[in-house]
């Protein structure tokens, strides 16, 4: 059979023409090309920023958290010991309100994992006042001469590695160094940290001379630096998934828990708490680099409030006059010298000096910063006559002891000394709650008649 070209030519032409027109609107699979494939796109920053963060502090640390894979027999060791204290958590929440918040915040401006901000949980169980038997000290755990090489100031009113901002600062700074020196390795990093830079690079060396691994897990460590990674891990676990291990984890508020002041002039511990409208307790977990009762005189003047107290406690200390405020100079003792030595020296007390320095006994470490109460801040408090005849009239006031005020004295430091309570203080003396108390000025230490 004869075929015409040009009838052929044309079928194909128009069979072409609808598969390649059926191609453009068929939505079906594709063929993978050898390309690589590609990593899974992730939302718009834009959407990201948009969510509201988690009102509850541990599920913000719960979402960035990503070491709860690992897995060894040390880690399960170690997760068992914290299940085993059912009270551990809820403790740790209370007193996570005072300082975890900022941790969180440091770790995450400097890009570090999460779980560091879950060091100081089994370093100190986020206790600042915390001391271990070797003298470290703090939410992080600084041993004296480490915190001298990293700038922490030390003396017997004041130890920064008990402040919650300062201890934080180096304690990180720290970590990122050591993290650099082991290539980049977090669990070398934190190994470091406990046990000391020189004995993981030692392990090292040993392992490598061996032709054996040099990650951490393969080191022949202490039983220490073994057995601190997997806490850190044990509690990564928990933190990420309580309702796995029937653990209750009380929330903790995503916010700020303080605000910072400064003061111009060192002042007694509860007399910022009365000016801040606060109790004494909540001022000193706010503040337990300060370990006598005054705010020390050497150091910045920096004061951490309860959030929204800052304005009252700013406007009431320009209320106060010189003489209202704590005198005080520092001396830094001398070879030889005694409390009693330095005590003539400046015309002031023993217990005066002991009480400035929140020390005992007579005898004071050559070199040791002390600070010198001055003028009649360091008089010694002493029980006066209370009240003469024609004063107060009638025999049943006459025979009430009265204390009179002197500078930087407080009614909760006073009813302390006395062994009395402040609301008896106001009661027998007539004092409006939150007044300021002025030097020289006599308060009854019993119910007239008493």
């Amino acid at each position: 059979m004869k075929i015409n070209k040009n009838i052929y030519f044309n079928k194909i032409l128009h069979i072409a023409t609808v598969i390649y027109s059926l191609s453009l609107s068929y939505s079906g699979p594709v063929v993978a090309d050898s390309s690589p494939p590609q990593p899974f796109s992730v939302r718009p920053v834009q959407e990201v920023q948009q969510q509201a963060p988690p009102d509850d502090l541990w599920e913000r640390i719960r979402l960035d958290l990503s070491w709860q894979t690992m897995h060894s027999e040390e880690v399960d060791n170690a997760r068992e010991e914290y299940l085993r204290q059912p009270n551990y958590m809820p403790e740790l929440s209370n007193r996570a309100d005072y300082y975890l918040h900022y941790i969180v915040e440091e770790v995450a401006k400097r890009d570090m994992p999460m779980e560091i901000a879950l060091l100081p949980v089994i370093e100190s169980s986020l206790n600042p006042f915390a001391s271990s038997p070797s003298g470290a000290a703090g939410l992080w755990q600084i041993m004296p001469d480490t915190g001298i090489l990293l700038g922490l100031e030390q003396d017997s009113q004041y130890d920064g590695r008990q402040a919650l901002r300062e201890s934080t600062t180096v304690a990180l700074d720290y970590l990122e160094k050591l993290y650099e020196e082991f290539d980049d390795d977090w669990l070398l990093a934190l190994a470091a940290y406990n046990s000391g830079a020189g004995n993981v690079a030692r392990a090292q060396e040993a392992n490598a001379a061996k032709g054996l691994d040099t990650d951490y897990w393969s080191l022949d460590l202490s039983r220490q630096a073994r057995e601190f990674v997997p806490k850190l891990i044990a509690i990564t676990q928990i933190v990420a998934d309580p309702q796995r291990f029937d653990v209750n984890i009380p929330p903790v508020e995503n916010a700020p828990s303080f605000e910072v002041a400064d003061t111009e002039a060192p002042l007694d511990m509860a007399q910022a708490a009365q000016m801040a409208g606060v109790d004494v307790d909540t001022l000193r977990a706010l503040n337990p680099e300060q370990l006598g009762d005054s705010i020390a005189p050497n150091q910045s003047g920096e004061i951490l409030l309860p959030v929204g107290t800052r304005s009252r406690f700013e406007h009431n200390i320009t209320q106060l006059s010189p003489e209202e405020l704590v005198q005080w100079q520092t001396y830094r003792v001398k070879s030889g010298e005694s409390l009693d030595n330095i005590a003539r020296k400046f015309d002031t007390q023993v217990a005066a000096l002991q009480e400035a320095n929140g020390i005992r006994g007579g005898i004071v470490q050559a070199g040791t910063l002390l600070n010198v109460p001055t003028d009649d801040a360091g008089t010694q408090a002493q029980p006066v006559s209370a009240v003469s005849d024609a004063a107060a009239p009638g025999a049943a006031v006459r025979n009430v002891p009265a204390y009179r005020v002197r500078k930087g004295d407080s009614l909760y430091g006073i009813a302390n000394r006395f062994n009395v309570s402040v609301n008896d203080l106001i009661a027998w003396n007539s004092l409006k709650p939150g007044a300021l108390l002025q030097p020289g000025q006599l308060l009854n230490l019993r119910e007239a008649g008493g």
